[in-house]
Parts: structure tokens; C-alpha cells; sequence
């Protein structure tokens, strides 16, 4: 009897020394052999900076489809945060990105709003997965959502905290403003005041550096680069379904009735599950209802994953590891729509269950 309840101790004990492991030799590994593919998307962000800093558009409007190098299409609210890093020679300007990129995620981790054995296995995970070190070695922003996302679950009954994320997202990557939507809807009236208030702040300062019209630039930009269904390489379900052989008008329905039925579930979940659950359901609707749905977002899925986790749904491990580094180039494109909806129709699940027994417990 001893020596069996030992192994569960000893699991508990070896658990933070395999996540760190792992995730740290799986980043060296990435990095090490990335080549000129590291900091890929980074690269655009800090020309961008760097033509800004030069008196120059903050746009290049030579693009006509998404993917190139050098495309460069956030909002101009994204430009107070890349600013400083185009003063920067671009090969340490990417490395000091990607090691602000980790702390962050790292930070994020910390903060998520679970136990500490489950945000090991969150850490091992990451380590496993293709589209985090993926994000981490195009230098994408997706580890720096991770971090907003964190803070506002870690104190989503902080208006203040909630909205400044919210607002910080919206700010470098125009998706998490879907969240704006859910604090409606959940009638976080100051949640939504205070994070209009920051992004507005966070707009003029971006207008005065960029100019006035290079919100022109952005939206006529974002309209002839993102086609949510003929894109190469996306992973909407519109785009995956065509790229199985699906007519463009049929696969664009599928794309429309996806969008729709994802925005259903926000509304649901905002009136039937709890705040907490809700809350992450609508994360992984800012990603799901993109035009061009990237493999590596699928890294911000391990917010949700934690939760589902911390609720005793250990199944859900499979969910990231259905896209772990062993599977790349095995699985089919149409994994990452499945494993997107499979979260958010899980976690609604759960938090929908959560509400309604506590409704049913005596006051």
C-alpha cells in the first residue's frame, strides 16, 4: 500500500520538472533550426515600426493576398506597442520580442486562475504543442493574447482589469473585441465603459503616430487580403470544407453558418453558463469567427483546456495534443476547426452544468 500511494506523489513531484523540460528543450529545438522562417510575422511588425519611424505609411499597400513576408495588417492601435522595437536592428529587435513573447506566456500561465498542478500540465502541454512554439517562432502575437486573456479570467470581477485586457487585445489584434459583446451581454456595464475608454486612449495616440488615414489603409487592406474561404492555409471551416473539394458558394455558407452558430453559442453561454465560462467561451469565438483562421491560434485554446481541467474533465488533454509537434504534417486541416469547436461547445457544457447546480443549492 505505501509504495502504491507513492507513485501518485512521485507523479506530482516529476510533473514540474517534465513541463519545464520539455517545454524548454522543444523552444530550443524550434528555434535553434527555425532559419530564416524565425520571426517571420515579427519581421512585418517591426518594418511597419521602422517605416513609421522613417515618416513613412505604416502600411504597405503593394499586398494583395495574406501569408507573404512582410505583410503587415493589424489595426493602427497596434502600433504604440511595436513602436520602440523599430529602433532596433531587426535581428535582436526579433529576439527580444521572442523573449518578451515567453515571459508572457509564461506570466500567463501563472496568473491563469487554476491550481498549480494543472498549470504544469498547461506548461507541458505548450511544450507539445505545434501551435504555440509555432507562434513563438513566427514571433506572433498570440502569446501576448494569452497573457491579456489570463488577466481578465484571473480577475474578471475587476472592471477595471477585464476591460484594460479586453481593450489591450482589441488594440493589437481586432478579434478579442468580440469580448466587448459578451460584457454586454452579461451587463458588465463599467467593464465595458472603462475598456472603451483605454482602447480610445490607445486609438488617439495610435492616430497622432500613424495619421489619420491609416485607418483607411487598414480596412481597405483587411478587405483584399483576408478571404475566409480561397486563403491558402487557413483553417476556417469555410476554408477547410473548399479545401476538400467544396464549391466556393457552398463552403462560404459553411463559413456563414459556422460564424452564426458560434455567435449563438456566445449568446447562450452569456445567459446559461457561469461568468467564468461564458467568458472563455467567447475567447475561443474571437478566434473561431476570424476570416483567416491560422493553426497557431489554437495555442490560446489552452486557456479554455485549463478550465476544463480544473473542473475534472481530463479528456480535454487530447484536445491540445490532437495538434502536438508529433502530429505535424499527419493530421488534416480540418483537426483545427474540430478541436476549436470541441472547446467551446465543452466548455459551455460545463459552465451551463456549474450554474445550474449552483442555482439549485439553498441560499
Amino acid at each position: 500500500m505505501r509504495n502504491g500511494a507513492s507513485i501518485p506523489r512521485l507523479g506530482r513531484a516529476a510533473l514540474p520538472i517534465i513541463a519545464v523540460a520539455v517545454f524548454t528543450l522543444t523552444l530550443v529545438a524550434t528555434l535553434s533550426v527555425a532559419g530564416r522562417t524565425l520571426g517571420f510575422d515579427f519581421l512585418a511588425y517591426h518594418q511597419a515600426a521602422a517605416r513609421l519611424l522613417a515618416g513613412q505609411p505604416l502600411y504597405d499597400m503593394a499586398y494583395t493576398g495574406t501569408g507573404g513576408f512582410g505583410l503587415f495588417y493589424y489595426p493602427p492601435t497596434f502600433a504604440p506597442f511595436i513602436l520602440a522595437l523599430g529602433l532596433l536592428p531587426p535581428a535582436i529587435a526579433t529576439w527580444v520580442w521572442i523573449g518578451l513573447s515567453i515571459v508572457g506566456f509564461l506570466l500567463g500561465v501563472a496568473l491563469l486562475p487554476v491550481t498549480r498542478p494543472i498549470r504544469w500540465w498547461i506548461l507541458l502541454l505548450a511544450g507539445l504543442s505545434w501551435p504555440f512554439v509555432y507562434a513563438v517562432k513566427l514571433g506572433q502575437v498570440g502569446p501576448v493574447l494569452f497573457l491579456a486573456f489570463a488577466i481578465g479570467w484571473r480577475w474578471l470581477d475587476r472592471p477595471a482589469a477585464v476591460g484594460a485586457s479586453i481593450a489591450v487585445g482589441a488594440a493589437i489584434k481586432l478579434q478579442p473585441a468580440l469580448l466587448f459583446g459578451w460584457a454586454l451581454l452579461t451587463r458588465r456595464w463599467a467593464t465595458v465603459i472603462l475598456g472603451l475608454v483605454i482602447l480610445a486612449a490607445i486609438a488617439v495616440v495610435a492616430t497622432a503616430l500613424a495619421g489619420i488615414g491609416s485607418w483607411a489603409d487598414f480596412l481597405t487592406l483587411v478587405r483584399t487580403v483576408s478571404d475566409p474561404i480561397t486563403t491558402p492555409h487557413n483553417f476556417t471551416p469555410g476554408a477547410v470544407a473548399f479545401q476538400l473539394g467544396v464549391g466556393p458558394g457552398v463552403a462560404g455558407l459553411i463559413q456563414i453558418a459556422s460564424t452564426v452558430a458560434v455567435g449563438s453559442i456566445v449568446v447562450v453561454a452569456a445567459f446559461r453558463a457561469t461568468g467564468e465560462a461564458s467568458y472563455l467561451a467567447a475567447i475561443v469565438a474571437s478566434q473561431l469567427v476570424s476570416p483567416v483562421l491560422w493553426d497557431h491560434y489554437a495555442m490560446l485554446l489552452l486557456i479554455p483546456i485549463s478550465y476544463l481541467l480544473a473542473a475534472g474533465r481530463w479528456w480535454a488533454i487530447v484536445i491540445p495534443l490532437a495538434t502536438s509537434l508529433p502530429l505535424v504534417g499527419v493530421i488534416p486541416p480540418v483537426v483545427y476547426p474540430m478541436v476549436f469547436w470541441a472547446t467551446i461547445l465543452a466548455v459551455v457544457a460545463v459552465g451551463t452544468r456549474a450554474r445550474s447546480r449552483a442555482t439549485m443549492l439553498p441560499a
